[in-house]
């Protein structure tokens, strides 16, 4: 299946905290913000805050493409065909997904890479 996908404009951080820590405010305020809590862990990821990180267990500097299309919960292997393509490519990703669809994050600097190997691939790429 070929899909739409857009590079979202901002940079993004994943942060890592204490399974007992509370959400901190800065992070719900951001326009895009994903929150996990698991039994080991609470992970955040959102839009790069522009305030000091280094008291934070942090990886910043991510690039978001956005499957820019409705999927259908029943699809089957929609992430696993685009993340194939990277992982042959020898690019890191980490993934997020919502009820409507999916985000793949790349590190800023392999932007450029990943977007040329998912064209080839035969995906449509634009940019916000």
């Amino acid at each position: 299946m070929k899909l739409n996908l857009q590079v979202l404009k901002d940079k993004y951080s994943i942060f890592r905290f204490d399974k007992n820590s509370t959400i901190p405010d800065w992070a719900t305020k951001s326009d895009f913000y994903s929150i996990t809590k698991t039994h080991d862990e609470l992970s955040i990821v959102c839009i790069q805050p522009d305030m000091d990180l280094q008291q934070y267990t942090v990886n910043t500097e991510w690039k978001a493409f956005k499957i820019n299309q409705l999927l259908d919960l029943s699809l089957v292997g929609i992430l696993a065909g685009l993340l194939g393509v990277l992982k042959e490519s020898k690019i890191s990703i980490f993934t997020i997904s919502t009820y409507d669809t999916d985000y793949i994050l790349v590190k800023s600097q392999n932007l450029e890479k990943a977007t040329q190997v998912l064209k080839a691939q035969g995906h449509k790429v634009t940019y916000e």
